[in-house]
């Protein structure tokens, strides 16, 4: 088995999959030890969606007919901060990685549009999961719900299924909101697309760096 921090230099976003599912009760033993996750005072706010089947293709289908409208996002919290300076750089630096590793060039805007569209589509992933919380609940609940998914994508590197974060997914949420039947006042977050990876896609080929330790920690004593 692989160690934490091999894990964490394994994993990367795929944005293409085997269509093989994972079986139920895999599934059922890694979101059951996800629930060990860390919350503000143990609210646990999260909760999380996982839809497969006939029911994820269902759900797919009705995402991009509203992507292919082209209306505006009207996510239900904010998703609406524009990146600036070096988050911005890092922004570009990503999809022009992710783009170059699919020969897609910069000026292809109907290619690059349809690479975008595979959002909503899961990347053909067998399981999406949408992780939605009461709107109430604001930035601290946004704050134990990334908290939650990121111990869940490390659960299921660990059995050797890999994963998308998908902000995308919180984009059109008013679909998402009437086939899940979610009560009022809750919003969908974000989602996150998961199975097993397609190493054969060019897609997976997409590696981004980080940034030095210097840049992102400071130590004070």
């Amino acid at each position: 088995m692989m160690s934490l921090s091999e894990i964490l230099n394994s994993r990367y976003s795929v944005r293409a999959f085997k269509k093989d599912p994972v079986e139920q009760h895999i599934l059922e033993e890694i979101f059951s030890a996800a629930q060990r996750a860390p919350s503000n005072c143990n609210v646990q706010p999260w909760q999380t969606y996982v839809v497969s089947g006939a029911k994820k293709d269902q759900l797919k289908n009705l995402l991009i007919g509203t992507v292919m409208k082209q209306q505006p996002p009207e996510p239900d919290f904010n998703w609406k901060v524009a990146y600036e300076g070096i988050h911005r750089e890092r922004q570009f630096g990503s999809a022009n990685a992710l783009y170059s590793s699919m020969g897609i060039a910069r000026e292809d805007k109907m290619k690059r549009n349809m690479a975008m569209l595979r959002n909503w589509a899961f990347f053909d992933a067998p399981h999406v999961a949408f992780f939605t919380m009461d709107t109430y609940l604001d930035i601290m609940g946004a704050v134990d719900v990334g908290i939650y998914a990121q111990t869940l994508t490390l659960l299921l590197k660990e059995r050797g299924i890999d994963s998308c974060m998908q902000g995308a997914l919180g984009q059109f949420p008013q679909p998402v909101r009437e086939f899940l039947e979610l009560p009022e006042g809750r919003g969908v977050l974000f989602g996150m697309s998961f199975g097993y990876a397609d190493d054969n896609a060019d897609a997976n080929k997409t590696r981004t760096d980080r940034a030095a330790l210097q840049d992102a920690v400071s130590f004070v004593s």
